[in-house]
């Protein structure tokens, strides 16, 4: 979303200049999160604004276009139909591509990543009582079997740590999200990798694993993360880190003056995590980056400042998750897994870094303004019980 609220934001600050963005696809800016969720749905459900925003706001969007290579001395963006676009200010929101498959027969029919909209219609038509595989324990991939599940003959998860979401979420929520999924009949293979995929005339027919293990699959979905999509910058002398992310200023700004970028793409310093740089794939993130890069490019005075907030949904359950726990080093559970209403409380030197839970709001939220307000949330508070810290947060508010 970053791109369309960077575009809102020039405009509500009073920018009267020419506003275009460019994208590969064949749609109008959307809501691309609800596509493991919401399978069968179209671009045009999921849109962020509707065509009329647009002209309205006199924002010019070109779409099945793509940027594939910028001159920072020029100001100007060549595009995949040869012609070139000058620029003033640059915002570069270009996403993320999913990983693939190096084994065999990682391009027969039947196999696919998760990136638009058509991919999505595809896999929910072909997995309608076939035999699904998915590759990959992430949320992408576990919100498609737990869509699917119902749908499918059979669901079946690959996954190559012992339960999903073991480094985001930790062993013990990741086993009970685990076992929500198989009640609703996903079987799960973990501590498992895929050595061949096996078709018949071209089509998908088996997924074999490194044990040996064989399972029937008329569909793939491949979710073992994404790369970010900034090669057509190699040689554009805007920094890339080694991952291929774009590091940024606190006013999220590149090496390069002018040039800003947000989402998929951004290596930026947290200012919760004392200024860690960081990458977060999360669309509350981008939204966020949006924001503020239309006031950065208004010369207005910014400092990139939010919680990070995400949440999934799987098998009719939804689970929040505020903060930035990477590296955590203890998980503190109030409530009760079997049961799916808890929350965890992440710990990192001491401190809670990161909530997360399940049918126990509005916790999430409180967590996420204790943190915005400077807050600090201890081992010793979540330890005493009965959710003293929010209740002084809601003291605090009134």
């Amino acid at each position: 979303p970053a791109s369309v609220v960077c575009a809102e934001t020039l405009r509500q600050e009073g920018f009267t200049g020419l506003v275009t963005m460019i994208t590969r696809e064949h749609f109008h800016p959307y809501d691309r999160p609800k596509l493991s969720k919401m399978m069968d749905t179209t671009a045009e459900a999921m849109s962020l604004r509707p065509p009329e925003f647009y002209q309205e706001h006199d924002i010019t969007v070109l779409t099945g276009t793509e940027a594939v290579s910028v001159d920072i001395r020029s100001r100007l963006v060549t595009l995949s139909s040869g012609s070139t676009l000058a620029y003033d200010k640059l915002l570069i929101a270009t996403g993320a591509t999913p990983r693939v498959l190096s084994c065999p027969g990682a391009h027969l029919e039947g196999v696919f990543t998760l990136r638009s909209p058509d991919e999505a219609n595809r896999i929910a038509s072909m997995a309608a009582g076939a035999n699904l595989v998915v590759v990959g324990s992430s949320f992408i991939g576990m919100e498609v079997a737990a869509s699917l599940s119902d749908k499918a003959h059979s669901v079946s998860v690959v996954g190559s740590s012992d339960v999903p979401f073991k480094r985001t979420l930790g062993v013990l929520v990741g086993q009970a999200i685990m076992k929500l999924c198989e009640r609703h009949g996903v079987k799960f293979y973990m501590s498992h990798e895929v050595s061949e995929l096996r078709g018949v005339d071209g089509r998908l027919r088996e997924v074999k694993l490194k044990s040996g293990k064989v399972l029937r699959a008329d569909v793939c979905v491949m979710g073992i993360g994404v790369v970010p999509s900034t090669g057509f910058l190699k040689h554009s002398g805007i920094h890339l880190d080694s991952r291929g992310h774009i590091p940024l200023d606190k006013s999220l700004q590149s090496n390069v003056p002018a040039v800003y970028a947000a989402g998929d793409v951004a290596s930026f310093p947290l200012p919760l995590r004392a200024g860690k740089r960081v990458n977060i794939s999360h669309w509350q993130v981008a939204h966020a980056h949006g924001r503020a890069v239309g006031l950065a490019m208004m010369n207005r005075e910014v400092e990139f400042k939010t919680v990070p907030f995400f949440w999934t949904a799987l098998c009719g359950k939804s689970l929040r998750y505020t903060g930035y726990g990477d590296g955590f080093e203890d998980v503190l559970i109030q409530g009760d897994l079997d049961e799916l209403r808890f929350i965890a409380y992440y710990i990192k030197n001491e401190d809670v870094v990161a909530v997360a839970s399940m049918n126990w709001d509005p916790v999430v939220s409180h967590f996420a303004e204790v943190m915005n307000s400077g807050g600090t949330v201890t081992r010793r508070d979540v330890e005493s019980s009965d959710l003293p810290w929010v209740k002084e947060h809601e003291q605090m508010k009134f």
